[in-house]
């Protein structure tokens, strides 16, 4: 499936998206009384998702602020960004340089707005408004241009968004993965995880509820084969593809998701 080049900028705040059901996971307020009745009915089947998105997050500030800090990257293109909330790409990063440059990327208007309202005053980070398969915009695009230079290694963040596209020869995850790898220098890195499980029936409603929800803004909950797969000819950082709360805790005692009937999969890989 191709995305029209021109982006809705409208909300409607009677149909949920990911974005904002994520947000009321994470105790946010940026989210409507339709994505928190979907959430409602989500947690029926699978009730470790709250838990799941909160490791999710801190997956994400802990293999940011890893690669800033130990593999000294300054950039970062991070697609489906989702709504600001604690803690944000570019927060995590310029604690370590504060010249470090990020770009988020997403296709809700929402974000676009929260957004830009939150970076006004921060010249070295920027939000664009694109879906994340529109790979020829997103790194033609001014900001992007402005910010980042794809001569120099760079971070680029699929952080739990795959699953909300669905698969295709041409847009699929896979190809969009090799589509955005061929662009990047050597010693870039590619962050990238999704929802998977490993019972067909977790599968089969998660995908068809959240289809039906979105209407038809969803791709599928996968397997961790498919993740492996977008992994091909890159150096996987260990501990390699794990579930996400295992990545490089913290601490021993840092939260771990409870139940399995669906995991956050995947990990961060470099380019030779």
């Amino acid at each position: 499936m191709r995305m029209e080049n021109k982006l809705s900028t409208k909300i409607d705040e009677n149909v949920p998206t990911a974005a904002r059901m994520y947000d009321y996971y994470l105790g946010g307020r940026d989210n409507y009384a339709a994505d928190r009745a979907a959430c409602e009915e989500l947690d029926k089947v699978v009730p470790s998702t709250r838990r799941l998105a909160l490791n999710n997050r801190r997956f994400l500030q802990r293999a940011v602020r890893t690669l800033a800090q130990e593999y000294g990257i300054r950039q970062f293109l991070d697609h489906g960004s989702g709504l600001p909330t604690q803690d944000n790409v570019h927060q995590v990063a310029q604690r370590i340089d504060p010249k470090t440059h990020v770009v988020y990327v997403d296709n809700d208007p929402m974000v676009l707005v929260h957004g830009r309202a939150l970076l006004q005053q921060d010249e070295r980070t920027a939000v664009i408004h694109a879906d994340m398969r529109q790979s020829d915009e997103i790194f033609s695009h001014p900001e992007t241009q402005r910010l980042i230079d794809f001569s120099q290694p760079v971070a680029v963040l699929f952080n739990s968004v795959f699953h909300c596209i669905p698969d295709s020869d041409t847009d699929g995850p896979l190809a969009v993965v090799r589509r955005v790898r061929e662009r990047l220098a050597p010693g870039s890195f590619m962050l990238m995880c999704q929802l998977v499980s490993e019972d067909p029936e977790v599968r089969d409603f998660v995908t068809d509820f959240m289809d039906r929800a979105t209407q038809g803004h969803w791709g599928r909950v996968r397997q961790e084969k498919d993740v492996a797969d977008w992994f091909e000819d890159l150096e996987t950082l260990e501990p390699g593809l794990v579930e996400v709360s295992t990545w490089r805790p913290d601490s021993e005692v840092a939260p771990r998701q409870l139940t399995h009937e669906w995991v956050e999969f995947g990990g961060v890989g470099r380019i030779r």
